[in-house]
């Protein structure tokens, strides 16, 4: 309160001697018979606002001087604070890749940037998502919440975002048991759009797209669009006979039938795979309960999905990852919706031998 005390005796003897001033200038021209023109009021007023500025600049000084430096520091670091958390929430926002579900495109530990005001930032950590004209394109690197995520409540999910922005991804209290960061958001590619039709056949990725009735390979798209990203595997073509083998055995031993030795023999490898592609494990094993129990509906309908392929409903993507032998992605959780899409993945900043442009 002082100190606008201060400006206000200020202002108000500035204004005081504008007016002495001026008419003390009016006055000697009045008496030198010369009338006041344009460039004497020019003169005046120009005068008495730089004087002005410069007594309000040297208040602000000793202030500053007279401030507490503790104080002064904690204002510096909640304005520094304010900034970071303004600029993760609205604009871009840091983030560490926690698993390999995206090699070679983004590997464990690299921490990269994502744009959130491309599809709208949310206005709280949580809550409610302002809209965008944008919406994810397919191939583009999005980033959203992980649907099997279990929340412990809002207060905590907001307290643990503030964090995680304000350090700049370094520091993460989401932890599960082990100690290990909570998978709370997921980075993926957007390989599938609204009204596609997909399907997996050993390990690959089918796309029968909106108004067309043939199945297009994803390599055979990437290379006629002009994509270039690498997509990993980790399981070899002729590792499938075993691990099909290793599906239909299992049926037999949930019909509780005996497992001919020939399913075993060829199964005999199936152990040791470290990335076996579930769906195609999956698959077989339906294909024998469907055919053992026929009348059964539940068997059809799972078996079904991986004929026919699965649908993305309208207003929602297909979110996977490129190391497709080792990712938790829109193959088992399903298609996710647009406004869900929290951010789009632009580079990579460490470490710095990786510096670049995510593609």
């Amino acid at each position: 309160m002082g100190g606008f005390s201060a400006l206000i005796c200020i202002d108000n003897f500035f204004k005081t001697a504008y007016d002495t001033y001026y008419m003390d200038s009016a006055m000697n021209k009045i008496a030198r018979k010369v009338k006041p023109d344009f460039f004497d009021h020019v003169q005046i007023i120009t005068e008495y606002f730089l004087s002005r500025r410069k007594t309000i600049r040297r208040i602000k000084r000793e202030k500053q001087r007279n401030k507490n430096p503790i104080l002064d520091w904690i204002e510096a670091f909640i304005w520094a604070a304010c900034m970071v958390l303004i600029i993760n929430q609205y604009l871009v926002q840091a983030y560490e890749i926690p698993s390999g579900s995206m090699i070679d495109t983004l590997l464990i530990r690299d921490k990269i940037f994502v744009n959130k005001l491309a599809f709208g930032p949310e206005l709280l950590p949580g809550l409610a998502k302002l809209p965008s004209p944008i919406k994810p394109k397919r191939n583009d690197i999005v980033i959203f919440e992980n649907p099997s995520y279990i929340s412990r409540g809002p207060v905590f999910d907001i307290a643990q975002r503030i964090i995680y922005m304000l350090t700049l991804s370094l520091v993460d209290i989401d932890r599960d048991e082990a100690g290990e960061p909570k998978a709370h958001f997921l980075i993926k590619r957007a390989a599938g759009m609204e009204k596609d039709w997909f399907k997996m056949r050993n390990g690959g990725f089918y796309i029968r797209f909106a108004g067309t009735d043939t199945w297009m390979s994803e390599e055979d798209y990437n290379k006629a669009v002009g994509y270039t990203h690498h997509l990993s595997r980790l399981m070899a073509q002729e590792d499938y006979p075993a691990l099909v083998a290793a599906g239909k055995a299992a049926a037999y031993a949930d019909l509780n039938m005996n497992i001919p030795q020939r399913l075993l023999d060829e199964a005999a490898d199936a152990g040791s795979m470290r990335n076996p592609d579930y769906l195609a494990y999956d698959r077989a094993r339906l294909a024998v309960l469907r055919s053992a129990q026929p009348d059964e509906s539940r068997y059809r309908t799972l078996l079904s999905r991986h004929d026919l392929g699965w649908y993305v409903p309208e207003g929602r993507v297909l979110p996977l990852g490129d190391n497709r032998d080792n990712s938790r992605d829109g193959r088992y959780f399903g298609p996710i919706r647009k406004d869900k899409v929290l951010g789009l993945g632009m580079f990579i900043y460490w470490p710095l031998a990786r510096i670049g442009v995510i593609r």
